[in-house]
């Protein structure tokens, strides 16, 4: 059976979209591209190298990724290709790590609907007017990409944001990354049907995983996850560390050093840049996290390595 999003958002009003929980009622399954479903079936014809012997037409699971317009208080802000699913934690995160809240509890209000030509979804966020001025400030108008949360910034001093070092101190055993990765992958359901997107985690010092969530975009799955703890509380995120499984970007430390986490484990390879900024935010960073080993890029010491194994900071 195919993963489907709860129907969720109230009548829209004047907004310009339709609540979801009717937008596609009676419409074919594939009709509904807006958000029901996480991924859609598509019929496929699956051969060998040559051509030969093809095992003919076979039915299978795409990743659904659709357009998601972010507005606040009726400014529209962001248009970002996702997955239809956490919707709700997709947007506080991104939220919170484009600096437009401090914290969860300034969004007052949230409605999740379909947009007024039927193909993509709207999420209308109400929040505080001071929040809303710092929206203000920073407002860009861009149309995201799957792998680029920084299309359409204007300047560059507009994507290197001023972002305070975190200060947790967490400390992580090496051996703890890879059984949170392996504990991650166990909760990878729409990759497993599908095979095309990223996951992004937190796990407390024992490398015990609390929270996962998918998107078809790294950046996405990263803002899910950040939304969802701050949503849910139930963990500190200062008092653990983020898993992605993807490289580690610029933007991907920039996130988790806005969301407080001090930590940050990659399965593939960071960007210099990406380094850089974690050793200036206080975020401990590995990658190539796979198969029993890594590579430790920032703050190595607080992996549990031993100080003399432990090269100085910005050493080339």
């Amino acid at each position: 059976m195919d993963d489907t999003v709860d129907a969720s958002g109230r009548s829209g009003g004047d907004r310009g979209f339709s609540p979801l929980s009717s937008a596609f009622d009676g419409l074919p399954d594939d009709a509904a591209p807006a958000r029901v479903r996480t991924d859609v079936r598509r019929t496929v014809l699956r051969v060998n190298e040559d051509m030969a012997e093809p095992a003919g037409e076979q039915t299978d699971r795409l990743a659904a990724e659709v357009p998601v317009a972010l507005e606040f208080n009726g400014i529209s802000y962001a248009v970002m290709l996702a997955t239809p699913s956490d919707l709700e934690d997709f947007a506080t995160g991104f939220a919170l790590t484009e600096g437009i809240i401090s914290r969860a509890s300034q969004i007052y209000g949230m409605e999740v609907g379909e947009s007024c030509d039927g193909k993509g979804i709207v999420i209308s966020i109400e929040i505080s007017s001071a929040s809303e001025h710092a929206l203000k400030m920073r407002r860009r108008s861009l149309s995201g990409r799957t792998g680029c949360g920084l299309c359409g910034v204007e300047a560059l001093p507009d994507a290197v944001r001023p972002i305070a070092a975190v200060e947790a101190d967490v400390r992580v055993r090496v051996s703890r990354l890879f059984e949170a990765l392996q504990a991650m992958r166990g909760r990878q359901s729409l990759f497993q049907a599908t095979g095309a997107t990223h996951a992004a985690g937190w796990a407390d010092e024992e490398g015990r995983v609390h929270c996962v969530r998918e998107d078809v975009g790294r950046h996405n799955a990263l803002d899910k996850l950040i939304g969802a703890m701050h949503r849910q509380q139930e963990c500190d995120p200062s008092s653990g560390f983020a898993l992605v499984s993807s490289r580690a970007s610029f933007e991907m430390v920039q996130k988790t050093a806005a969301a407080g986490i001090g930590m940050l484990a990659s399965v593939s390879a960071p960007t210099s840049l990406a380094a850089d900024l974690a050793a200036r935010l206080n975020v401990a960073l590995a990658g190539f996290v796979r198969e029993r080993q890594c590579v430790l890029y920032a703050h190595a010491h607080r992996f549990a390595v031993r100080e003399a194994m432990v090269p100085e900071e910005g050493a080339k």
